[in-house]
């Protein structure tokens, strides 16, 4: 499949971060990754977070939780999560 980046990207630019509602997944993201105890992703670019994403389900980088949390979204998940943590701050 490929990838919607210009779909993804237009999407962020006609709606603001504060009327986008999180997508399935997202929340438990920011369980964690909140605060000092994780590395902080709101604010990161979409495509460096689904290419994290992306070598976490793949092993090529280690974790303890990330790589069996990532297996059970879908790319399509993955790529939504990543548009709305880029936007948020």
């Amino acid at each position: 499949m490929r990838c919607p980046w210009p779909f993804v990207l237009g999407m962020l630019m006609a709606f603001p971060a504060w009327a986008m509602d999180a997508p399935p997944g997202a929340a438990m993201c920011s369980g964690c990754h909140a605060g000092e105890a994780m590395a902080e992703i709101n604010g990161r670019s979409a495509r460096y977070l689904v290419s994290t994403m992306e070598a976490f389900r793949s092993g090529d980088r280690r974790a303890t939780i990330m790589n069996r949390l990532v297996k059970g979204f879908t790319e399509e998940e993955v790529q939504a999560i990543a548009a709305w943590l880029a936007v948020q701050k």
